[in-house]
């Protein structure tokens, strides 16, 4: 009788034990976005731009900042696009800038999947967009200028580590903001 309770017993356990386990995939938080309000930046800028309604303007806390170095934070994504400003000045050339930009942009090639530029040309200005995909600091970089005085480059990051299939669709609801930006700006 003894026999045949631990018969049944290791018949149970070895049965029990050959079930296969799945876990549960992982999910991500669904995002619900605003409707896009757009609002005019402060004139107290060596620049003006429509941006999100909200975001905010934060201007660099970097103690090397210039004058028109700002960020503007997203706080519900966790995010800031960077924008720096340059004067094109005589001792210093366009070229300089824009070769700065696309080495800065493609810097990420270690860890980016691909980069599709994209330009925009308007009768005053002119710019171009980065899109850097993967796992990158920077999802986004860009620059826009008039080619004679005013120079202004940006480039968007979050406050995490970077995942790229978690941070997409905030990756695409942001750069639509870039691109109101690139498209409405104005130097004096």
């Amino acid at each position: 009788m003894r026999k045949n309770k631990i018969l049944i017993l290791v018949f149970f356990f070895l049965y029990g034990c050959s079930e296969k386990y799945t876990p549960k995939p992982y999910g991500y938080f669904r995002i619900d976005f605003p409707e896009k309000q757009w609002v005019q930046t402060p004139d107290s800028l060596p620049y003006t731009f429509q941006m999100a309604g909200t975001a905010y303007i934060e201007h660099d806390p970097d103690p090397d900042a210039e004058k028109g170095w700002i960020n503007l934070r997203y706080p519900q994504y966790n995010a800031r696009i960077h924008l720096s400003y340059k004067t094109i000045k005589e001792d210093t050339s366009l070229t300089h800038y824009l070769d700065d930009c696309h080495h800065m942009a493609y810097t990420h090639t270690i860890k980016a999947e691909s980069i599709h530029e994209k330009y925009f040309r308007k009768p005053s200005v002119f710019g171009l967009i980065y899109y850097i995909e993967g796992n990158t600091a920077s999802s986004t970089q860009f620059f826009v200028t008039d080619s004679s005085r005013h120079f202004l480059r940006g480039a968007l990051y979050f406050n995490q580590h970077p995942d790229k299939d978690s941070l997409a669709p905030v990756i695409q609801f942001l750069r639509q903001d870039i691109v109101q930006l690139i498209e409405t700006i104005q130097f004096p």
